[in-house]
């Protein structure tokens, strides 16, 4: 039966490559907990403010050209029935 202190020593080795390994792919602890910073939660709250309007932007510009097209343009048959609006008049008025 092995002795219970080479399993502990064999645990303490595995979780130290572990960590090792995961400092050398993200980093240190202290350099991966940045989002706690207020001012980078800050700066990071309102870029995603910013893209989440420019989608709404985007997304009503697109909408509204699409109803545009869909939109039936007047067949030149119909535009010589219509009533055409008087003729614009540049003089200015004349107060009475």
């Amino acid at each position: 039966m092995p002795d219970q202190r080479d399993t502990v020593l064999i645990e303490q080795a595995r979780i130290q490559r572990m960590r090792l390994g995961s400092a050398l792919l993200y980093g240190r602890i202290d350099e991966r907990r940045t989002l706690n910073d207020p001012s980078r939660r800050l700066v990071a709250s309102l870029i995603l403010a910013a893209v989440a309007c420019a989608t709404c932007v985007g997304i009503s510009f697109v909408v509204q050209l699409l109803a545009g097209q869909q939109a039936p343009s007047p067949s030149p048959s119909s535009s010589s029935a219509a009533v055409s609006a008087p003729p614009f008049d540049s003089t200015p008025w004349e107060a009475s």
